[in-house]
């Protein structure tokens, strides 16, 4: 049978058989080569197949991140399933909620692992894989013979990454397969194979770590595990003085705060080629100063949601983005994908803010067992006169004349306030734009009997001559539209983040406390 390289681990099984002998994985100074960890993970496979593990099944795998982790990972893809890989950080009664809405006849953990599904325990240690031989399967699972081929396709799901809900359950997006490997085939956006080292220090349930682990071995690179949950400055310069790191992904939070605290004598870019970054907006201030220090790492900023998987547009950064209106475009369209803007049904013509709308590979399947969500999210349109399955992602955006994608905040952040209509976002570039303000943050504040009657502005400002609230808000009140001027500003050292590395909202909106009605008078309609 023919190796379908859209599958991920027939991918990295095609790596194996022609450069078997390449370094594919290194995990705390141990390096595993493709071949190895293929075969380790053969051998996994069968073990699980033998579990009762096939086609349709979601399997958690609770590991710390591995070699061990990546083989198991292989495994399970091997045996024509998806893994949702947990993050071991998480509270065991998540951890159960999570595996709750997985259909699976095992699950791949330690022993003493929380949760109500049966333990397939990998064997403990690094590889060297070969070293261990897969345990045996639980009594009563069903066979497989070790040699059968499992069906699979493209299209099929292959991981299952968790996002916040609604109605406070957690989410499982099924991603297929070709949401993955679309990525890395050919592409152009980043420099991707051979010689590539890349580090993978994302947490193990974001749709980051598939860029971080399977961009580089579908590809013939190698991936570096790091070692530690938090990436900090020594760290990152230890990883790349060590083990080559080449390549990074930072999420914009991340990128803000490593620009902050590089030391110019022992910087810990230097050394790196590529720099992804993304996740929110970024801040060109931040941006301008790692340009001028580092004119030779090439930038990228790459925008989607984990209903895309990793990225949908990238944009390599020039020093010139940093004064575009609005911000750091986000870009062009990565292989398999289509962006189009639109307001309902209708697609919106160039330069025109509308609902970024999404189309081709990098869809997901859909939400594990909520079709009702999956009808809503992903609904098949219209569009040049053929029926195409896109994916609302609720951003605001716009596409140039050249095409290229311009980010202009949330539909679903967008509040009313005395009859107008408010986007926090222009607020935010707005006060970005003061001398001295570094990042910026509006959250719009509840009102007593529903809605908002009010805004509240954060920042934090470089140096010591930061600009006073007062100051910030009357630069506003000269930039801006009445109804659009902050009711109260707040200067704050740092911005929180949440578990994902996003600007905590909710937090900065818990800080303010009890907050009497306001005694600005609004302005009428």
């Amino acid at each position: 049978m023919t190796a379908d390289p859209r599958l991920i681990h027939e991918a990295v099984a095609g790596q194996a058989r022609s450069r078997p002998t390449a370094v594919a994985v290194v995990d705390r100074g141990e390096r595993v080569d493709y071949g190895t960890l293929d075969a380790t993970a053969e051998a996994y496979a069968r073990a699980l197949r033998a579990a009762g593990v096939g086609p349709g099944a979601t399997v958690p795998v609770l590991l710390p991140r591995s070699a061990r982790l990546v083989a198991v990972l292989l495994a399970v893809l091997k045996c024509g399933a998806a893994y949702a890989a947990l993050d071991h950080r998480w509270r065991p009664d998540h951890i159960g909620r999570v595996t709750a809405v997985l259909r699976s006849p095992v699950m791949v953990a330690e022993p003493g692992a929380p949760g109500n599904l049966p333990l397939w325990p990998v064997p403990e240690g690094r590889p060297g894989l070969r070293r261990h031989n897969p345990p045996a399967p639980p009594p009563g699972g069903a066979s497989v013979p070790g040699g059968a081929s499992v069906p699979d396709a493209a299209s099929r799901a292959a991981a299952v990454f968790f996002t916040s809900g609604s109605s406070g359950a957690p989410k499982a997006v099924l991603s297929p397969h070709r949401a993955t490997t679309r990525l890395f085939r050919g592409a152009r956006w980043a420099d991707f194979g051979p010689g590539r080292v890349v580090l993978q220090a994302a947490p193990v349930s974001w749709d980051a770590f598939s860029l971080e682990l399977w961009g580089p071995l579908t590809t013939g690179g190698t991936s570096v595990v790091a070692d530690t949950d938090y990436l900090l400055p020594d760290s990152l310069t230890e990883l790349v003085g060590t083990t080559g790191v080449d390549t990074a992904w930072l999420t914009s939070s991340l990128f803000n705060l490593l620009v902050d605290e590089e030391d110019p004598r022992r910087s810990c870019f230097t050394g790196l080629r590529q720099v992804l970054t993304g996740g929110e907006r970024l801040s060109p201030d931040h941006v301008a100063r790692f340009l001028a220090r580092h004119p030779e790492i090439t930038l990228i900023n790459g925008y989607g949601p984990v209903e895309n998987c990793v990225f949908a547009t990238t944009h390599r950064i020039t020093p010139a983005d940093c004064a575009t209106p609005g911000g750091v475009p986000i870009g062009l369209p990565v292989p398999g994908t289509s962006v189009h803007i639109m307001a309902g049904d209708g697609v919106l013509p160039a330069n025109t803010v509308g609902e970024i709308c999404l189309a081709g590979e990098g869809l997901a399947v859909g939400y594990l067992g909520d079709a009702e969500a999956t009808a809503a999210a992903f609904p098949t349109l219209v569009l040049d006169g053929a029926p195409v399955r896109v994916y609302r992602t609720g951003d605001l955006g716009l596409l140039d004349s050249d095409g290229v994608l311009h980010f202009r905040g949330r539909t679903d952040l967008q509040v009313k306030i005395s009859g107008h209509r408010v986007e926090p976002g222009e607020i935010e570039s707005a006060a970005r734009r003061v001398p001295g303000v570094r990042e910026a943050v509006v959250v719009a504040v509840p009102a007593p009997g529903g809605g908002h009657d009010r805004l509240a502005l954060f920042y934090t400002a470089d140096g010591p001559a930061a600009p006073s609230p007062p100051v910030v808000r009357r630069a506003l009140s000269d930039r801006l539209p009445r109804h659009l001027v902050p009711h109260s500003v707040h200067h704050r050292a740092s911005l929180p983040a949440t578990a994902t590395g996003k600007t905590d909202r909710g937090g900065l909106l818990a800080s303010l406390g009890p907050v009497p009605s306001p005694t600005r008078k609004a302005p009428s309609p």
